[in-house]
């Protein structure tokens, strides 16, 4: 992959993505949008889940705006439907995705940071969704995804007076899942992958893909698909033998929050 804005690395059977434009706080413009989908593709491919990071100070100050301002509407228009299309390899691709967040999270790298199943925030880092002072509205998928994890009245209240959170309300606001300390967000998001990576395939596959869809079904249409995944998913060979190692008391004991094993 030949490629001047993202690092990429397979470590294991973790891909990790890195965003390189650090002298722009990795804003978002084409180039780095186009190589950040061919990263994705080829983690598909080749890893069992996958990572994305900021280089440098910050994970994304955004949509780089040099660019967008010189469009036309049906540009925007289509230029947002290719960063749905990217975000959604993502979110609904072959593989789950952790992401590791710190310092500036705005705008379409808050976007992007919604499209991946586990977010790690730095306790430093902060997320904005500026749109509103800028006379702009978000393109990248957050009136979708970002709406549905922290409600969208609180990402109207972002939007409009420009409000921004820490790393602590946007845990509280149910779209970080895991605090690290300064400079810890990275190896925290790695840890995380490893371990998502030695899950079923299958399983990852359903959880990934599956659950988002049930959220837009009725309740019994949920509930039947759910029946029909659950099916799926546990008559595998690798499900059955784990399974059974987990009846015979050859599987690892769960860690409790408390350190203890049950």
């Amino acid at each position: 992959m030949d490629a001047r804005n993202i690092t990429y690395a397979l470590e294991g059977a973790v891909a990790v993505i890195g965003l390189d434009r650090p002298a722009k706080r990795n804003a978002l413009n084409d180039a780095i949008i186009a190589e950040l989908h061919a990263a994705v593709l080829r983690a598909a491919a080749e890893a069992r889940a996958g990572v994305i990071f900021g280089h440098g100070e910050h994970f994304s100050a955004g949509l780089d705006l040099a660019e967008h301002a010189e469009r036309t509407p049906i540009e925007n228009v289509h230029h947002s439907r290719g960063w749905h299309a990217i975000f959604d390899r993502i979110e609904r691709g072959a593989i789950p995705f952790v992401a590791a967040l710190a310092g500036a999270v705005i705008g379409g790298g808050m976007e992007l940071a919604a499209a991946t199943h586990v977010r790690v925030a730095e306790e430093g880092a902060f997320f904005a969704l500026p749109e509103g002072q800028r006379g702009i509205f978000v393109g990248g998928g957050g009136s979708v995804r970002v709406a549905r994890l922290i409600s969208p009245a609180r990402m109207a209240d972002m939007m409009l007076t420009g409000r921004a959170l820490s790393a602590a309300e946007a845990e509280r606001a149910n779209f970080v899942q895991y605090l690290a300390g300064a400079g810890a967000a990275l190896a925290k998001a790695k840890e995380l992958a490893a371990r998502i990576a030695e899950n079923p395939p299958v399983s990852n596959f359903a959880i990934t893909n599956a659950l988002p869809r049930m959220q837009d079904l009725s309740h019994d249409d949920g509930m039947f698909f759910e029946a029909l995944v659950a099916a799926l998913t546990q008559t595998t060979p690798e499900a059955m033998e784990r399974m059974r190692a987990f009846l015979e008391k050859r599987a690892a004991r769960l860690a409790m929050p408390n350190g203890e094993t049950g």
